[in-house]
């Protein structure tokens, strides 16, 4: 990493939980100064035992000198960042973030700090917090950019290579696009394993009334994969849910229908045409999710 200037190695994280974490460990594997901002002094301590960044302090001038800074905030933090944080900024840096829902993210910074970039690296794990963060979290899976017209040219290259660098398959799309297409592929279907989970258990409960049902003995990689991401963090959950409330609720209702549907015909024992929703569902994964 010889050919950057200091100034260009020296690249700020504020909140160093699952995904602000691993940026630090990754980031100083390729060479960078990582200076970190955290709220707590708990979560300070901690995150230098862990060595999430070289620099770590409570108080946001540890940015001062940094030339890209990454917001890995809650959604609602980033939607309504403190004032203090704003104004500790430097007015040549470039600013981005890692929420998962992008246009209301652009509509307010796109008023506080000209270079800023919106972006979503798509990758996590049911863990959160000071002791989540890992090595190599963003390799191979998508890092999004959602700029507008306003967004500068140049800082949207800086985040460009810096998401290569750390392994990521690189795309840009229009903010409510991306919108929808995560309340279609991730946060609708963290409230349905929800939903699936709460049925489970109450439903078994209700027949043994014991602490450990036979459901819970019986459950095995199928029910464990489908119910996983209802098992996380519940803070970030409401968090997509209130600032992409639209789309969820869109998806929502269409994947109600399509409930609805099957379950008008298993009433109608209508086993071949249930036989054929199951077979074109099979198909259509094939298309969707290539392997």
């Amino acid at each position: 990493m010889g050919s950057r200037s200091e100034h260009l190695n020296q690249i700020g994280i504020v909140g160093l939980g699952l995904i602000g974490g691993s940026l630090g460990l990754d980031l100083q594997r390729l060479g960078y100064q990582v200076y970190g901002l955290v709220n707590r002094r708990s979560t300070l301590e901690r995150a230098r035992e862990r060595g999430l960044a070289q620099s770590i302090d409570t108080n946001p001038s540890i940015l001062s000198n940094c030339s890209i800074i990454i917001l890995a905030l809650p959604l609602s933090q980033i939607i309504n960042p403190p004032e203090e944080l704003v104004k500790a900024l430097p007015e040549n840096a470039v600013i981005t973030d890692v929420g998962s829902v992008k246009a209301p993210v652009l509509q307010t910074w796109e008023k506080l700090h000209a270079k800023f970039v919106a972006s979503h690296p798509m990758a996590g794990t049911h863990q959160a917090g000071v002791e989540a963060g890992q090595h190599g979290l963003f390799r191979g899976h998508p890092w999004v950019a959602t700029p507008s017209k306003n967004t500068e040219p140049e800082a949207l290259e800086t985040v460009r290579k810096l998401a290569l660098e750390l392994g990521s398959q690189w795309m840009t799309a229009d903010a409510d696009k991306h919108d929808k297409a995560v309340a279609l592929i991730s946060h609708v279907p963290i409230l349905v394993s929800a939903a699936l989970l709460g049925t489970a258990i109450e439903e078994e409960k209700e027949e043994e009334n014991t602490d450990i049902t036979l459901a819970q003995r019986l459950a095995s990689n199928g029910f464990r994969d489908t119910s996983r991401v209802g098992g996380g963090n519940p803070i970030l959950g409401v968090d997509m849910v209130a600032s992409n409330t639209k789309a969820i609720v869109d998806v929502l209702e269409t994947y109600q229908e399509t409930l609805e549907k099957i379950k008008q015909m298993i009433y109608s024992k209508e086993w071949e045409k249930l036989y054929q929703e199951l077979n074109s569902s099979q198909e259509m994964r094939k298309e969707f999710i290539k392997e």
